[in-house]
């Protein structure tokens, strides 16, 4: 056998290439939310709006009530509901009112209860800035200590000085006036007045007082041009508070007022006693002194809100 017919070698064995990984899978796009999904949401947002609908209607019903029963003459009243006004609108009628206007006891009344509440807002506001200013603001022996007792005196309730403060009105001579009422009213609401603007005058920048005082201005100017401008929606929410607090009181004003002409809500308490269940009388006059108040609160309502608001938000 010649070399030329030798066999060829064998091939030696090599192993197949080994496979290569698979690469692993995309993450798929979320899945959009399902159809139901959207409808259940939308119909929770609708469910929780026609649950504010029917407690807003809840909360007005007695408003309501009151204004349609305002409307009705005393026979009708006497012989249905003020629901009844829904269905016979012909029963409204303005006499009441007409007659409320007549009725010099009430009038007085609503002039006593301006001549109260005017004052004891405009005063608390004056000088529970002035308060918060300097408790704020400026330097004097024993700030921290004068603004705690400040505080203290927020949790003292009315009726533990009705007694002593009657007294020492008697003695002053300024028991059953005017003056009286205004300076109680007065007294009891500088407490959180000076404690809510100390606190709001507190969150001015100090740099902003600084740069007005290299500019010569002194305390006063800066507080007129500076302090009171910032302060504007807390001083709103103030007057809110402290007209509505005083319009609306009826304690004070039942002890410490005088007789001859007192405000409009023991006023209406005096129709109860003299005339008994009369709702002609009573629910015009409720209105008209619940109206007065509800004005001032919407006039100032954006003051009121951005007070409220105030520092809620950075």
């Amino acid at each position: 056998m010649t070399s030329h017919d030798a066999p060829a070698p064998a091939p030696s064995a090599v192993p197949p290439p080994a496979s290569t990984p698979a690469s692993a899978p995309a993450p798929s796009p979320r899945p959009a939310p399902r159809t139901a999904a959207r409808v259940v949401s939308r119909l929770a947002g609708g469910a929780v709006q026609v649950f504010l609908v029917v407690v807003a209607l809840f909360w007005l019903m007695p408003t309501v009530g009151l204004l349609l029963s305002s409307l009705r003459s005393p026979s009708d009243i006497n012989s249905s509901g003020w629901w009844r006004a829904l269905t016979a609108p012909a029963q409204l009628t303005a006499d009441n009112y007409a007659a409320i206007l007549r009725n010099e006891t009430i009038t007085d009344s609503l002039l006593s209860t301006a001549l109260i509440t005017v004052p004891a807002t405009v005063l608390v506001v004056l000088i529970g800035s002035f308060a918060g200013y300097a408790f704020a603001w400026m330097e004097f022996p024993g700030r921290d200590w004068w603004f705690l007792a400040v505080v203290g005196l927020l949790v003292v309730p009315v009726q533990v000085a009705l007694v002593p403060v009657s007294k020492l009105f008697g003695e002053v001579g300024i028991f059953e006036t005017t003056l009286g009422v205004v300076l109680f009213h007065t007294a009891f609401g500088l407490p959180f007045a000076i404690f809510l603007l100390r606190n709001f005058f507190a969150e001015i920048p100090r740099e902003l007082l600084e740069a007005a005082r290299l500019d010569g201005a002194g305390e006063i100017r800066l507080f007129a041009r500076v302090v009171l401008p910032l302060g504007g929606p807390a001083i709103a929410s103030l007057g809110i508070f402290q007209f509505l607090w005083v319009w609306n009181d009826m304690l004070i004003a039942l002890i410490f007022a005088d007789s001859d002409s007192p405000p409009i809500t023991v006023a209406l308490q005096q129709q109860v006693r003299q005339f008994g269940n009369n709702i002609d009388v009573l629910a015009p006059g409720a209105f008209v002194s619940m109206v007065i108040p509800l004005a001032v609160f919407f006039a100032f309502q954006r003051q009121f809100v951005s007070g409220v608001m105030a520092g809620a938000v950075k």
